[in-house]
């Protein structure tokens, strides 16, 4: 990393011109990928990404530049160059670089660099053999192992001058069923901000076994309906529409430029009085968590919804000189060479108090997700396209079968408005979202929910 002298010349020489505000982020990330298919390593790819990014800000104008070369003679050229861009009055400036203590909230006990390969794909196996011969209908499997160890030291001209450590690791399962011509996927991902502690709790087997019995399930079951009708979203990866079609929608990125269907909402019911819906940076060692932010906040529990009324956005710095606003320890970047943008954490709808049983006994007749895969969205208008990966019906109260190629359609803020039941098995998935800002680790959640009109693609009238 670098010195405190180093930083301080590097934020005087980009404020040189006359910016308002000036920023240094320094990276050093070291990172394991490793994959499995059908039993056997196919990649293993172990690498150090090591960078400086410099951010100058004048008013609601932003330059970013980077570099990965360390002299201090080629770091000060960068920010000088950065500086030219901005056309202001060179100013006296006086810096006093504070250093901030963080607040550990993401405790790591075994450093995945610690730890040999050979353990790391043993649990890659493990996932391998319970799915693989979960039934003989699993013609493929296909395990990636991943781990990170990020360091990051975040400087401005406010005086800031913090460091911090990122540690995550990811095991990421599809099994394959096969039938004839015809194909069906599985899949799991669990991950956390953890170390290698993390696997000595993870039930391996049960994900793997999860993934398969979903493949199989999904090759003997009949075409999905189509039309308009209520529509049961199971928790974990059912959060993945609001985090899609609404979530982005509430970022400063969008609300500061007018691209949202939310802009200027704050206080007014927008959704179901059922639904409270929160992103929350601090949950202890969860996939999207972290101790500050890209630009050296401190992350919080941001609560975007109560009871249907809108009561905020996720606000990054320059996204908060936009709308007079402070920052919600939100700007996030996937490394030195992304400009930080506001970026959801974990991002859920919090628990109801509908038990789920309740809410099938009381559908008439509905589609079940059980899991969401894939899909697309118009971050401006919440209109989705989504993919179920694995659906039922559910008649007279019962779930009575199996449907596959269901896709859901629809818009974000009406989905919100319909939702009628929310239960109370809140539970987290985990992704990677990608924004302006790159690609990122994110948790998406909800308990179990019913919407009570939405339109499914399917094969059947």
């Amino acid at each position: 990393m670098l010195s405190q002298s180093v930083v301080q010349d590097l934020l005087m020489a980009a404020l040189s011109t006359g910016g308002d505000f000036a920023e240094v982020f320094v990276e050093d990330r070291f990172s394991t990928n490793m994959q499995m298919v059908g039993g056997h390593v196919d990649t293993a790819v172990s690498g150090r990404e090591y960078g400086v990014g410099i951010r100058v800000i004048s008013g609601v104008f932003a330059v970013y530049a980077y570099t990965n070369d360390f002299r201090p003679e080629r770091l000060l050229a960068v920010a000088r160059q950065a500086a030219q861009a901005i056309r202001g009055e060179r100013r006296d400036v006086t810096l006093d670089l504070r250093t901030a203590p963080v607040v550990e909230r993401n405790g790591i006990l075994v450093l995945p660099s610690s730890v040999d390969k050979t353990r790391k794909v043993s649990f890659m196996r493990r996932a391998h053999e319970a799915a693989q011969h979960y039934d003989p209908v699993i013609s493929q499997t296909t395990i990636s192992y991943q781990d990170e160890e990020q360091n990051v030291l975040i400087a401005n001209s406010e005086g800031l001058f913090t460091e911090d450590r990122r540690v995550r690791t990811r095991l990421t399962i599809e099994a394959v069923a096969s039938r004839g011509s015809e194909k069906q996927t599985g899949f799991y991902a669990p991950g956390a901000h953890q170390g290698i502690e993390f696997y000595d709790d993870l039930d391996i087997e049960w994900y793997a076994r999860e993934a398969a019995r979903t493949a199989k399930t999904m090759i003997n079951a009949e075409w999905a309906p189509s039309g308009k009708m209520p529509v049961i979203l199971d928790n974990e990866f059912g959060g993945v529409i609001f985090h899609e079609a609404c979530g982005h929608g509430l970022e400063a990125t969008s609300v500061a430029r007018g691209a949202s269907v939310f802009c200027d909402k704050v206080g007014e019911l927008v959704a179901s009085p059922l639904v409270t819906a929160v992103d929350d940076g601090t949950i202890p060692n969860a996939w999207g968590s972290l101790n500050v932010d890209d630009e050296g906040t401190p992350t919080q529990r941001n609560v975007l919804i109560e009871n249907g009324v809108l009561k905020g956005y996720l606000i990054d710095k320059l996204g908060g000189k936009k709308m007079g606003m402070a920052s919600t320890g939100s700007g996030r970047r996937q490394n030195y060479k992304f400009a930080p943008a506001s970026r959801m954490t974990n991002t859920y709808i919090d628990a109801g108090t509908t038990p789920p049983d309740e809410i099938i006994a009381d559908t008439e007749y509905a589609l079940y997700a059980k899991y969401l895969g894939g899909g697309s969205v118009n971050t401006a208008t919440g209109d989705f396209n989504f993919v179920v990966r694995e659906g039922y019906i559910v008649q007279n109260g019962k779930i009575v079968k199996p449907v596959r190629g269901a896709a859901l359609i629809g818009k974000g803020i009406e989905v919100l408005q319909r939702i009628d039941k929310v239960g109370t098995n809140l539970a987290h998935g985990q992704g990677m979202c990608g924004s302006i800002s790159g690609s990122l680790p994110a948790n998406v959640g909800q308990p179990m929910i019913r919407v009570s009109e939405l339109t499914v693609g399917g094969r059947k009238g």
